[in-house]
């Protein structure tokens, strides 16, 4: 018998009979599209230092999808975190983003601060996804678990005979854990605190690095006044399964003191009627561009500028880490008309606490016209940490982050 007499005996060939249909186990699950698929969204932690950016740029995609990522930079805190070119990003901080305006995804990721978090799928797994026609939403929702929930970052004012109006205790034989409990319709209630939330974060300093009596401090040191950061339990357990932590970043806003202020300009016949200095801040390495000489009647006062206050964004886009030049050339552009965000000194060290923007918390829609205004995303030369901006197309399509 020759050898191929034997591979046919050991090997018979297949054939379709329409009438009896497929019995072929194996093929029936390799033709099976959702048998193979495996789709579980990665989740990157990324952080950076001062001065230092993120290390990867994000592509549009054109058909309406999620953003891509494109290339990274080798050694960089998005390798270091697990990014990969040519993931698809789901979240960004516990936010869908698969169907946001791109230029909303990018200043999402500049207003973060030192800290990010993408949720993300391969590109393989993307284009299986998309082909299966499966919930890409349901599919990052199903990631947290059941029974998830944001964080609350809340700002409690203390009452002159209720206090606070919470009581905050260890957790029996767990070091660092801390439960809350709350006086019915008292200023932590109020706040947004509910009695059985665990106690993460409490005026810049994590509970789990805290003694009992080094809270009890850390709280009288408060004042009139203390910003929590708490969460349910079965979100607390949602938060330890993924080995994320539990950051200012990815919570929900309630009540906080300082707030940015949006501010729409006209130029009149001397101008918009103020100047723009930058200045170092006392104590610090890091300079501030500060709204200055407000002249009376003019469209600046007339629009709620006040002096001393910080500029963050200028038509929507951050300007903090720009050099001045780089900041004035983007007022002189926008022609007659101008739209500002700015806050107060108070502020804006009220959010470096928190280790993010204040325009993380401002959803404010400032972009006046996104198909015609010119973006600028600036990247920060590490070994200068001064800023240089490579301009973007103005349908903007591509970031450097």
């Amino acid at each position: 018998m020759s050898p191929g007499t034997q591979d046919v005996m050991a090997f018979p060939r297949f054939t379709f009979n329409p009438k009896e249909g497929i019995d072929n186990p194996a093929l029936v699950i390799t033709e099976d599209p959702d048998q193979d698929l495996d789709l579980g969204p990665r989740l990157c932690q990324i952080s950076r230092l001062e001065g230092q950016t993120f290390g990867f740029s994000l592509r549009k995609d054109p058909s309406g999808g999620s953003p891509e990522v494109g290339d990274l930079d080798p050694w960089s805190p998005a390798e270091y975190g697990g990014l990969r070119h040519g993931d698809r990003v789901l979240e960004v901080n516990e936010d869908y983003v698969g169907n946001t305006d791109f230029y909303g995804v990018v200043r999402t990721i500049q207003s973060c601060g030192l800290h990010l978090f993408l949720l993300v799928l391969r590109r393989t797994q993307y284009e299986q996804a998309v082909s299966a026609a499966v919930d890409l939403r349901n599919l990052a929702k199903d990631s947290k678990g059941d029974g998830w929930s944001r964080p609350r970052l809340c700002h409690i004012s203390r009452h002159p005979e209720s206090g606070l109006g919470m009581r905050v205790v260890l957790v029996d034989g767990e070091k660092g854990r801390y439960v809350v409990s709350t006086v019915a319709d008292g200023p932590a209630e109020r706040a947004g605190v509910c009695t059985g939330d665990r106690l993460i974060w409490i005026n810049g300093v994590m509970a789990s690095a805290l003694s009992p009596a080094a809270l009890s401090r850390t709280v009288k040191r408060g004042g009139n006044s203390v910003t929590v950061l708490v969460t349910d339990a079965e979100s607390e357990a949602s938060y330890i399964r993924r080995k994320m932590p539990i950051l200012p970043l990815v919570a929900e806003c309630r009540s906080l003191p300082h707030t940015a202020k949006t501010m729409h300009l006209e130029k009149g016949q001397d101008g918009y009627g103020f100047l723009l200095r930058q200045e170092r801040t006392a104590g610090s390495p890091w300079t501030v561009h500060v709204l200055r000489d407000v002249d009376m009647g003019s469209p600046a006062e007339g629009a709620g500028m006040e002096d001393g206050d910080l500029l963050l964004a200028v038509n929507g886009e951050p300007v903090e880490s720009m050099e001045h030049e780089d900041v004035v050339q983007r007022i002189r552009e926008s022609g007659d008309t101008v739209v500002l965000t700015s806050i107060s000194v108070a502020g804006r060290d009220f959010f470096r606490v928190l280790e993010i923007s204040p325009l993380l918390f401002h959803h404010v829609g400032t972009m006046r016209d996104h198909r015609t205004q010119t973006a600028t995303l600036c990247s920060i030369d590490q070994k200068k940490a001064l800023p240089t901006c490579p301009s973007v197309s103005a349908q903007l399509s591509h970031a450097f982050l």
